[in-house]
């Protein structure tokens, strides 16, 4: 009998430390801009996502991604460079309680462990863990806290946890030259950040780190206690004539572009089922979706089809056993006189690719790529 109640303790221990690792990696969400991925994070009794400042800098916009992968649109709406940190409005996501907790006497201890969680490159979730190398490292005259834990371009703006899912840090850069030498912000200073930041009618606005005064309108100093504010932070990226003409097309199919931005010059987004990427490789614009795997058996006719090429301009092939539909075009053809017929094969390949991967499971039996979005 007290067997069993030992058992019943430990199973009861194990589900409810699931549950709470669960609930801690749902309030992580992924950070997509033009320019590339970072990570963020909602904290307990908070509604906006925090983040580095240099994952969305020269946007007022971003995506931000969960783990269903639902795409939700963004406003920055607090930025200072100089901590490097900023929070995001997310409307979707203001109901959504955080798990992350702030505890403002926490002591940081050297060797202590802590966990990197976010999502490096770009890559699924994924959590690292070290120990604390030092709570107080001086760099470029602030204090960080470094630790040896795998710290990879994408976990930027993550949180830095103990082991109870209190914040210690938000992880910020590393040592490109080094192995194992990550640091992150310090708790006390995103608690400092997240305290003096009061507003909540959804405008963007540039703390001043030395007098703590927001601004709104841009200026090169504050004009609380003229501090030197770089205009920079008001200024925003400057698409190139391709990314226009790409994010064009993607608002004639209803689709926000902000939410499709992958990447410099590189769009992601799921037409229904169908996940549908745009980019430039050397001197083409590419449009292509990967469809379905090959299945095991009864190829034959599936070959058939494929190879038949009755769906120009699009190109259905095989890579790696998965079916692709593609499109490509010369970078120049965009600035030419059939400029509106590629702006409409681009759109027309998104729905194409909707259409094809369900006739390929239902005529063929050919599974949903991984890439594929369940409907």
């Amino acid at each position: 009998m007290i067997k069993k109640i030992k058992v019943f303790s430990l199973n009861y221990l194990v589900k409810k430390n699931t549950d709470k690792i669960t609930k801690m990696k749902n309030s992580i969400y992924k950070i997509i801009t033009a320019g590339g991925t970072g990570t963020g994070f909602k904290v307990a009794n908070h509604t906006f996502v925090i983040t580095n400042y240099h994952v969305v800098q020269g946007d007022r916009k971003v995506t931000v991604e969960n783990h269903n992968k639902d795409r939700f649109l963004a406003n920055i709406v607090m930025v200072n460079p100089e901590v490097d940190l900023a929070f995001l409005e997310v409307k979707e996501l203001e109901n959504t309680e955080g798990s992350i907790t702030l505890d403002e006497s926490l002591e940081v201890l050297n060797k202590q462990k802590i966990s990197i969680n976010g999502f490096p490159f770009g890559m699924p979730f994924t959590v690292t863990e070290g120990i604390v190398s030092s709570p107080n490292q001086p760099m470029h005259g602030r204090n960080y806290v470094q630790t040896d834990a795998a710290v990879n371009p994408g976990n930027s703006g993550g949180p830095m946890l103990n082991e109870a899912g209190v914040l210690v840090g938000v992880t910020t850069s590393k040592f490109t030259e080094a192995d194992n030498v990550g640091f992150g912000i310090q708790h006390s200073d995103v608690i400092k950040q997240i305290k003096d930041f009061t507003f909540t009618d959804g405008l963007y606005r540039v703390k001043c780190n030395s007098c703590d005064n927001f601004i709104e309108k841009e200026t090169e100093f504050c004009h609380n206690c003229g501090n030197t504010i770089n205009k920079s932070v008001f200024e925003e990226f400057e698409k190139s004539h391709f990314a226009n003409f790409t994010e064009n097309a993607l608002t004639e199919l209803d689709i926000n572009p902000i939410l499709c931005r992958a990447g410099r010059d590189f769009w992601e987004f799921h037409q229904g089922s169908a996940m549908i990427r745009i980019f430039v490789s050397g001197n083409y614009l590419f449009a292509t979706s990967p469809l379905n795997k090959l299945p095991k058996q009864n190829l034959n006719e599936l070959l058939t089809k494929i190879t038949s090429n009755t769906i120009s301009p699009y190109i259905l092939g095989v890579y790696k056993n998965k079916i692709f539909v593609s499109y490509r075009t010369h970078l120049s053809d965009i600035y030419s006189d059939q400029k509106d017929v590629i702006k409409e094969c681009i759109k027309n390949l998104a729905l194409k690719a909707d259409e094809l991967d369900d006739l390929f499971r239902d005529k063929f039996g050919c599974e949903m790529s991984m890439e594929s979005k369940k409907i």
